[in-house]
């Protein structure tokens, strides 16, 4: 008999006198996991003595798994290179999904030469044009026609003092040409100034162009072409606020709105082909508004002012831009309104709206002066007299100095804000800036 250290070789297979290997213990069960539910012991059929099971059982729980032992998904392979490298494109630009950025940025970690073309792209992309607006430009007519006719002179050019009423309209055309039918009954707000306090009046787009139509319709009559009220025109010379309202009750309801859009602009065309081929001999031709008159000049200004004023209370209603008038044309339209100030202060004197003038002046004479300067586009300095709309307003004679932005200016030009709103950088006597503005505001009218 062998002692417990002797082997005879016999029982393994490396031979006499090899030590045998000891196997490393085996894991438990337990160590992957739960075990499984043991199975439920047959039931055995107490007539046959089978282990077959006749009556139902209950069902068996699933069984529960550690989330810790769930091996998780391999991750997806990288997309190949030439994949990698067409897709540096739309990475510069932005335009590649979240998958394919993570994917091309973790790429670029381990590719020189994508990495470098990468860095070309992203700065090819900063020089690109940023997106502009889909809108044109509103001078862009205005600077085509002005390098057309630059090289080829008009054989009936529009008088200058006409242009700023042909650029206007066709603005304001180009803009309702963009609305559908829908928007012609959007309610649009008209705000104006009458003695001491604003009024407002709501209507329509197409109420609007018919109030447009109706006052244009003035300077119409003064050259002899057809009046657009036609057999509804009230007697006389009734002022703007008559004609609309006579316009606005004339209407047919169940006209399309757009009919309004043909019609106006056929006049506006007719008053800027009339006074073209009249050529310079119109100009001072007077053209009644009820109250006053204007020469025909000025009577364009005023009708080109209105048609911006209106054109931006549409492009509010319907949610549209719109920019103001070229420079030239805002600066002749901030002069009209300018020199028709002693003539407004006279009148609110008269209504007993203003305070008195303190000296009388001789016409043509040096008296009390306020310096209006108007800042911005369209700007310039301006000296209104203060005691007489004939009086001449001088530098040295200065008692006041009002100083407004010109949209600011327009804005109270046309009622659009009160004296009191209006944020004017003022020095001098009170009672002369008060006026000036107060009488400012009372220029305007529906």
């Amino acid at each position: 008999m062998n002692g417990p250290d002797e082997w005879d070789g016999r029982e393994l297979s490396g031979g006499p006198g090899e030590r045998p290997r000891i196997p490393s213990p085996r894991s438990a069960a337990e160590d992957h996991g739960p075990l499984p539910d043991a199975p439920p012991a047959p039931v055995c059929d107490p007539v046959s003595g089978s282990g077959a099971v006749d009556s139902p059982r209950e069902p068996e729980a699933e069984p529960v798994t550690d989330p810790a032992t769930v091996p998780l998904p391999l991750p997806a392979p990288a997309p190949p290179h030439r994949i990698l490298k067409s897709l540096l494109g739309a990475w510069a630009l932005s335009a590649c999904s979240a998958e394919e950025t993570a994917a091309v940025e973790q790429h670029l970690t381990d590719c020189a030469s994508c990495a470098d073309e990468a860095l070309r792209l992203r700065g090819a992309v900063g020089l690109l044009h940023p997106a502009d607006s889909l809108d044109l430009d509103p001078l862009l007519r205005s600077r085509v026609l002005e390098g057309c006719l630059g090289r080829r002179p008009a054989r009936i050019p529009v008088p200058e003092w006409a242009a700023p009423y042909d650029a206007e309209t066709a603005k304001l055309d180009a803009l309702l040409r963009d609305m559908g039918e829908a928007e012609w009954r959007a309610p649009v707000r008209l705000r104006w100034f009458e003695g001491q306090r604003p009024v407002e009046r709501e209507t329509t787009v197409a109420g609007v162009m018919g109030h447009l139509m109706a006052v244009d319709g003035l300077v119409a009559t003064a050259l002899g072409l057809p009046d657009p009220l036609g057999t509804a025109a009230p007697p006389g010379t009734p002022n703007p606020l008559i004609r609309t309202e006579t316009l606005w009750r004339a209407a047919d309801e169940e006209e399309s709105p757009l009919a309004t859009h043909g019609l106006w602009r056929d006049q506006s065309y007719a008053l800027i082909r009339q006074v073209s081929f009249a050529g310079g001999k119109v100009a001072e031709l007077s053209v009644p508004y009820g109250d006053f008159s204007l020469a025909l000049r000025d009577a364009f200004l005023d009708r080109a002012f209105e048609c911006w004023v209106h054109a931006g209370d549409i492009a509010e209603a319907v949610d549209y831009p719109y920019e103001a008038p070229a420079a030239g044309h805002l600066h002749r339209m901030v002069d009209l309104a300018a020199r028709l100030l002693p003539s407004a202060l006279a009148d609110r004197r008269r209504a007993g709206l203003a305070s008195p003038p303190q000296r009388l002046v001789e016409a043509g004479a040096p008296g009390r002066t306020l310096h209006l300067e108007v800042e911005g586009n369209g700007g310039g300095h301006w000296y209104i007299a203060l005691d007489s709309p004939a009086a001449l307003g001088t530098p040295d004679r200065t008692v006041a100095h009002i100083a407004l932005d010109s949209a600011e200016f327009c804005q109270l030009a046309a009622g659009h804000i009160s004296p009191e709103e209006a944020a004017a950088g003022q020095h001098g006597e009170r009672d002369a800036i008060r006026d000036v503005l107060f009488a400012t505001a009372s220029l305007s009218r529906l």
